[in-house]
């Protein structure tokens, strides 16, 4: 015998009667759902071309509940853009904590795995956060300084790892550490940028195959 809570039980139970009593499944969030569509709107259009409209059609959800979640579109990019960064912060401890390669080797190996994903996406989508550098800081305060302390935050990760090379003798000291990841970040968001143009790895793999032959790999 079992009911789900709010079901109203047997009047009597005897002491060999088995009472399984099974929850409600939560339903999933609305907030998540409007979430994880605007990662993929505005991946695809922009934060220009994505309308609200847009948004919550690719949710599934009802006309007007976007407003019932977020204040404002721009606070939604904000929520958007932590989201995407949570991600990457996921591939870049997993890529930096690969003990078996040298440090160039591990920053090596997050740029080829970002490399495979956007083959997966036909070389048309490149980073949100740089997309979203380009198209909104002269128009938003708010996301211009959101997207500053991400770059902040994955300048830290880079340069500690970065730090360990330069400690082994494997990565030039000729500048600091936090320079040479602010150096690695903007040389790939250009590259990113470029492979999009294209629609090939070319730019991806040429920026690789240079920057690893020189900066992070030949120290001085």
């Amino acid at each position: 015998t079992s009911f789900h809570f709010g079901d109203r039980p047997p009047h009597s139970l005897d002491s060999n009667t088995y009472v399984r009593i099974v929850p409600f499944m939560a339903r999933p969030s609305l907030r998540n759902a409007l979430l994880d569509a605007g990662l993929r709107v505005l991946w695809k259009t922009g934060y220009a071309g994505a309308g609200v409209r847009d948004i919550v059609a690719d949710a599934g959800a009802r006309p007007g509940s976007f407003t019932n979640h977020f204040a404002s579109k721009e606070a939604f990019a904000e929520e958007v853009l932590e989201r995407y960064f949570d991600h990457l912060r996921g591939l870049i401890a997993v890529a930096l904590a690969e003990r078996g390669l040298s440090p160039a080797g591990r920053l090596r190996r997050y740029l080829d795995v970002i490399t495979d994903k956007a083959a997966a996406r036909g070389f048309e989508q490149g980073c949100l956060i740089g997309d979203m550098s380009l198209e909104t800081t002269a128009h938003s305060e708010r996301l211009r300084l959101r997207l500053a302390a991400i770059y902040a935050e994955w300048r830290e990760l880079f340069a500690g790892c970065i730090a360990e090379g330069q400690a082994t003798g494997e990565i030039s000291r000729d500048f600091t550490g936090d320079e040479l990841a602010d150096f690695l970040i903007s040389g790939w968001q250009g590259a990113l940028l470029r492979m999009k143009v294209v629609r090939s790895r070319e730019p991806l793999e040429r920026f690789k195959a240079i920057v690893f032959a020189t900066v992070f790999g030949k120290p001085t």
